[in-house]
């Protein structure tokens, strides 16, 4: 063949390829699929912004996300911390999926349950969470363990609490990474959205999927003192200049992400959402008889059933889909859409394991195709005890309509602060109302008596430590915080925990009264901190008197004495593999007993022993 047509052939042919990769290229950019970013605080409510009508927060950063977003403006979320978390992550009602507290061993995920990070992971995307988790601290229901392949958190419902690393007091923390506890560097806040922004360099060209929950306006209140001296002047209580000054720490937090997503050239096809957890904690108020501060009309605050303890803000930008522009979507809609919602925008494909979810698809709304998804009921309710009350603390919402603990009636297109009850001027209403929340009541409590499972043995985690935060015994006896720890006021004893042994073997069971890593022996006291402007105190760790130590598991149960100055009691025990309860207590001198702190149980051989 002649050389010039052999050589305009593999022209030809370099050219068809070079054009054939340009567009599969070109297309790949096309259909790259869109980044998802969610910002969710803790404990600031709706009337929290400036751009809601707060005249004293300063939060100039969310106003204008606020003025270029989609927002629902009747959103609605659990009125506390884990609850609304296990809705938003699972899109299912917190009482069907284990999560109806705080602490008390019903604020862990359960470990059937598919999360938002799940989806996004299987379906391709990258997956990170920074800060506040609230989900569970042990296997099977870390983030770890829900489909965040990367983490960066504390634990516990907050910095600082029973569960979290031993001193953190939201500066120079040592946090989890991925599981290990690393040093960091900072103030909490800033923290968790430097790590973000980090992450989000690296995965620029990938579609990830990041969730940033800050810890932050949560108790305790601290915050560095340049922003409690921007409300030092005003008259309002000295915890609300800090919660205010938390809030803006965040605003300028959120400023330094957008900004980031534009330098990286991928602010259009990122999806970004901005919600709280639940009501105000402390940006309204009372103290010496005064109100202080602003809710929006609403009446009620964090953990109550009424409007203020539930209803709060959420605005979503997505520009590459003209889910932007500064407009209200009305319709009622809940923390439980969120999941369905980003599947449908994103195109992802639910798992096969996937359980019912009680959300609603509401894309049509954002996208402006639609202005109702044709909502007949929405239910919220705070229960905070071990076993769930039917009634208490509820909420049926229909359109403006809600009926408040299966009692009082109110129409919030006239009474927005729900100040008239209606309910015998509408008998027929309450009656409807009611007869949808029995139906409701009787699906989520189906799985009432299944506790979630700490899983001991695992090679997922061991050892694993458990605390008393996540016993199951009443809440007042709970020492949820390193101040409860350190003052020894509240006595756990009586706590059991929900356990499975995944595999049969040698355990050892290790006892403190304070965290492992403490290094602090079990009758040590401590000093504690003195409070500052902008910081609250730390309490003194006083010494105790125990004298021995036991554990009971199952029928299993043994004693054993303290030695002076040990750090922990030590136990060895043949188990075998299944679900139990197990408890630990210290007695002192007085023969007082008291239930353990902190515990560790080590999986130390697959084969059983011979124990002494």
């Amino acid at each position: 063949m002649n050389k010039k047509i052999v050589f305009l052939i593999a022209l030809v042919g370099i050219t068809i390829s070079c054009t054939s990769q340009a567009k599969k290229t070109a297309s790949s950019k096309e259909t790259k699929k869109p980044n998802v970013i969610i910002v969710i605080t803790d404990d600031q409510g709706y009337g929290d912004i400036a751009a809601h009508g707060n005249t004293l927060v300063k939060t100039p950063a969310l106003d204008k996300f606020h003025d270029e977003s989609v927002r629902l403006t009747d959103f609605h979320v659990g009125p506390t911390c884990a609850p609304s978390r296990s809705g938003l992550m699972t899109g299912r009602y917190a009482d069907r999926v284990g999560v109806w507290h705080t602490i008390g061993g019903v604020s862990i995920l359960r470990k059937d349950e598919v999360t938002m990070a799940d989806v996004f992971k299987e379906n391709g995307y990258e997956t990170a969470m920074f800060g506040k988790w609230h989900l569970g601290d042990t296997y099977p229901s870390r983030p770890q363990d829900k489909g965040f392949k990367y983490t960066v958190s504390h634990g516990g419902g907050g910095v600082g609490q029973t569960p979290d690393y031993w001193n953190n007091d939201y500066f120079d923390d040592t946090y989890f990474k991925n599981g290990v506890p690393t040093k960091y560097e900072g103030y909490c806040t800033d923290v968790w959205f430097d790590e973000a922004i980090k992450y989000i360099e690296e995965k620029k060209d990938e579609p990830f999927f990041a969730y940033i929950s800050t810890n932050a306006p949560h108790l305790p209140y601290n915050v560095p003192e340049e922003y409690y001296n921007q409300y030092k002047d005003l008259d309002i209580p000295e915890f609300q200049k800090i919660f205010y000054g938390m809030i803006t720490n965040v605003d300028e937090n959120f400023a330094k992400l957008q900004k980031k997503l534009k330098e990286l050239k991928i602010a259009d096809n990122t999806i970004v959402i901005f919600m709280t957890d639940n009501g105000t904690a402390s940006g309204y108020k009372k103290v010496g008889g005064k109100l202080y501060g602003y809710n929006a009309g609403m009446k009620g605050t964090k953990n109550s059933e009424y409007e203020g303890g539930h209803r709060v803000p959420f605005f979503i930008s997505y520009p590459g889909k003209n889910i932007n522009g500064g407009k209200d979507v009305t319709d009622l809609t809940a923390h439980l859409d969120i999941l369905p919602t980003l599947a449908n925008i994103c195109n992802l494909d639910l798992p096969e394991r996937q359980k019912e979810i009680d959300g609603s698809d509401i894309s049509s709304l954002l996208l402006g195709t639609a202005e109702t998804i044709g909502r007949e009921y929405l239910i919220t309710d705070s229960q905070r005890v071990q076993s769930p009350i039917k009634w208490r603390k509820s909420a049926v919402m229909s359109n403006k309509m809600r009926l408040i603990n299966g009692k009082e009636l109110y129409d919030l297109s006239k009474d927005p602060g729900q100040d008239n009850d209606i309910a015998s001027q509408f008998p027929d209403k309450v009656k409807k109302m009611r007869s949808h929340y029995n139906e409701w009541w009787s699906s989520v409590s189906a799985e009432f008596n299944q506790f979630p499972i700490i899983i001991l043995g695992s090679d997922k985690q061991n050892p694993i430590e458990l605390t008393c935060h996540d016993t199951h015994v009443h809440d007042s006896k709970i020492p949820w915080n390193q101040n409860y720890i350190r003052e020894a006021k509240k006595n756990p004893l009586g706590g059991e925990f929900t356990v499975e042994f995944e595999q049969s073997g040698t355990y050892q069971i290790e006892l403190s009264r304070w965290p492992f890593e403490s290094g602090l022996a079990i009758n040590d006291a401590v000093k504690g901190r003195e409070a500052t402007l902008s910081t609250e105190s730390i309490s003194d760790g006083r010494t105790m008197s125990f004298k021995s130590g036991g554990v009971k598991i199952g029928a299993w149960e043994k004693t054993l004495k303290i030695e002076k100055e040990a750090k922990t009691l030590s136990f060895k025990g043949n188990f075998t593999k299944g679900k139990t309860n197990m408890s630990a207590w210290f007695t002192n001198d007085k023969n007082v007993d008291w239930g353990a702190f902190y515990i560790k149980v080590t999986r130390v051989s697959n084969k059983f022993s011979s124990i002494e």
